[in-house]
């Protein structure tokens, strides 16, 4: 902002828009970009003198942009960043991404816990208009671990900046899939009803909760936001030293569980710790202690228990070595007769699959294969190993 102080901005005449923008991202494409993201749109807020204002220029850019991206780029891969005046919003028409705060700053300690608190509480509005994006982050960083976790669980695109050659793959094979897809949740990721009025980053007390849903089970992402930095405008000496704090997490955090749990729902919930390797039954109104170090953080994994013949239990985890494990999980069904009962699961990706069974099955089945599987009757943790691949059919016979 100081150099354009200093040497001014230009602007293109609104009539000729396309054509700059066609020429530029048709130029793009040729050099193998596979999308944009357009930064610093507010801008044109303050250029719209004699162009007939700031509303009118801001939604002739936008309807050019769009336009252009649209003829050149598959998928609409278009971010909007600094777009968040009331102009760009109704102007949006095409572009569904949009940035939901300030940038990832990895040469800013203090802005790491901001960053993820600002995100997940504006996207409390702007998910319901765009899908929020979250950033960029570096996967060798201190904090990589916190954003990667934020971002597994923000129901957003997920991507790096890391230096060429200088990646933690440890973390990124916990977000990207072997074919590069990711699991991404359905919904906007934002703050559980009992963080809404509470300041997760400055109160000394307070663990910020993100929930989210997938297609048959939950996610919560708890984050330890304190002692690190302080909002704007507010002094840096208030904020408490890091510390170690405690809270609950419940199922019933996670909105609209019920509409995932389907008919066969008894109530209770197998909850999976991700970074703690723990699985636990609890009821719909329980609750599961947690503590967490200054930026430490948590995802847990709510998956309904279904009830089917045979008495049997059984909730699907899904991929265990994965952030948002529930997001490996597409499709259950069962079919049964008097003698046996048949779990079949529809699944993503490869590596350890897990669910929660009351009884061990007889069997287990992947893509007509019978394959070995261990089962801890301690937890009722049920786990089996898919190789590569990416859509897989699996069975559990009881």
């Amino acid at each position: 902002m100081d150099s354009l102080e200093k040497y001014g901005v230009g602007i293109i005449d609104p009539q000729n828009l396309y054509d700059f923008y066609n020429d530029y991202h048709s130029y793009l494409v040729s050099c193998g970009v596979d999308g944009v993201k357009v930064d610093v749109q507010n801008l044109i807020e303050t250029l719209g003198s004699g162009y007939g204002g700031c509303v009118s220029l801001t939604k002739q850019y936008q309807e050019a942009l769009e336009k252009s991206v649209t003829k050149n780029f598959k998928d609409n891969n278009l971010i909007c960043c600094m777009s968040h005046s009331s102009d760009s919003i109704y102007s949006s028409k095409k572009s569904a991404v949009a940035r939901a705060s300030e940038d990832f700053m990895p040469r800013e300690p203090t802005f790491q816990t901001l960053h993820i608190a600002s995100v997940a509480f504006n996207s409390f509005l702007l998910g319901e208009i765009f899908v929020p994006d979250w950033d960029m982050f570096h996967s060798k960083h201190e904090t990589a671990e916190f954003h990667a976790a934020a971002r597994a669980i923000g129901g957003c695109a997920v991507y790096v900046s890391d230096k060429p050659g200088n990646h933690d793959f440890k973390i990124l094979k916990k977000l990207v899939l072997p074919d590069g897809s990711v699991l991404r949740a359905r919904n906007a990721g934002r703050p559980t009803r009992d963080c809404l009025f509470e300041d997760p980053v400055m109160d000394g007390k307070s663990l910020l909760k993100i929930w989210n849903l997938n297609v048959l089970t939950g996610v919560v992402g708890v984050f330890n936001c304190q002692g690190v930095g302080s909002w704007p405008l507010k002094s840096l000496e208030a904020t408490p030293l890091r510390t170690t704090i405690s809270g609950k997490v419940r199922p019933l955090d996670v909105e609209f569980l019920e509409e995932v749990a389907g008919e066969n729902w008894n109530g209770d919930c197998a909850v999976y710790a991700f970074n703690a390797g723990f699985l636990s039954k609890v009821s719909s109104r329980g609750k599961l202690d947690v503590s967490l170090e200054t930026l430490q953080c948590e995802i847990y994994t709510v998956s309904p228990i279904r009830v089917f013949g045979h008495d049997v239990q059984f909730a699907p985890i899904g991929l265990l070595d994965m952030y948002n494990s529930g997001g490996a999980v597409e499709a259950l069904d069962c079919t049964m007769d008097v003698a046996q009962c048949i779990i079949k699961i529809k699944g993503r990706g490869c590596g350890r699959f897990g669910a929660y069974s009351n009884v061990r099955p007889k069997r287990c089945i992947v893509e007509m294969k019978e394959e070995e599987f261990s089962y801890n009757p301690e937890d009722g943790l049920l786990t089996i190993k898919l190789g590569e691949g990416n859509s897989r059919d699996i069975e559990f016979v009881y």
